[in-house]
């Protein structure tokens, strides 16, 4: 019998982005066999679940919750928020809340992530403490400062936040038009590379590639292998926690010292 992709292992769901092509071809791209990947695709207003008036509890958007419904009824083993921007602008808290809503919706013995915190654990797990972080080029100076804010919370102090350069045809586009102009459909990931390998500052402990949307987990083992130091990525993380939750140990080979089995 040929392989179908069955989800004999484990089955994962992902909140995407309705846009993007990215996150569900680098999962695709990493994950081992036996594992299967199914994208609930979202449209809503970013942050996907918003605060409640004393900032206790946050409310799903109709997006996040028909989807959460959704993968409810696949019993998918784990289910992630695959969104750094919502965990980032949610704020300190944010990840916490939206887990607890949606294991509330979805039920059953599904474990819920979010994007956020998988980065985090990921740092963790390679000993990253200072990282060069690295951000798509579509999303503005704000963005960038709320970022810095939110690692911190996260018991991170990021040794340097850089935004990744696009191809010089896109130059005079402000970042918060390329995602408009389809930029992020003609990502170039050598480019990235080059500049995430010129740029990163010696006191960096790891590189962080925030951003699910950003086509990166090919050049995941060539920046490891010309710095020396552990890369994570937005897919990549929550990929790996999913394994971890799921008890999957899979080394996974290409992809960064983070997917290797110990």
């Amino acid at each position: 019998m040929a392989n179908d992709n069955w989800g004999h292992q484990a089955r994962f769901g992902v909140f995407i982005v309705g846009a993007e092509p990215v996150p569900e071809a680098e999962w695709w791209a990493m994950a081992p066999s036996g594992v299967s990947i199914h994208a609930a695709r979202i449209t809503s207003k970013t942050p996907w679940a918003t605060w409640n008036a004393d900032h206790t509890e946050v409310g799903l958007g109709v997006d996040l919750e028909r989807g959460a419904r959704q993968l409810a009824a696949l019993a998918a083993d784990v289910v992630v928020v695959g969104h750094s921007s919502s965990s980032v602008l949610g704020g300190e808290g944010w990840d916490e809340a939206v887990v607890r809503q949606l294991e509330e919706v979805i039920g059953g013995k599904t474990k819920v992530t979010t994007n956020g915190h998988d980065c985090s654990k990921a740092l963790e797990a390679v000993g990253g403490k200072r990282p060069f972080v690295i951000i798509p080029p579509w999303f503005g100076d704000g963005f960038i400062e709320t970022a810095r804010e939110y690692l911190i919370t996260q018991g991170l102090t990021p040794a340097a936040m850089f935004r990744h350069v696009p191809e010089d045809r896109w130059r005079d586009v402000p970042p918060g038009d390329l995602y408009r102009s389809f930029m992020h459909l003609e990502q170039n990931a050598e480019l990235l590379r080059d500049q995430v390998i010129a740029r990163c500052p010696d006191e960096a402990d790891s590189v962080l590639m925030i951003g699910t949307g950003l086509r990166c987990v090919g050049v995941i083992d060539d920046v490891e292998t010309a710095l020396g130091k552990p890369v994570i990525t937005a897919n990549q993380a929550s990929l790996w926690r999913c394994l971890r939750l799921a008890g999957i140990e899979t080394s996974i080979e290409g992809y960064g010292a983070l997917l290797q089995a110990d």
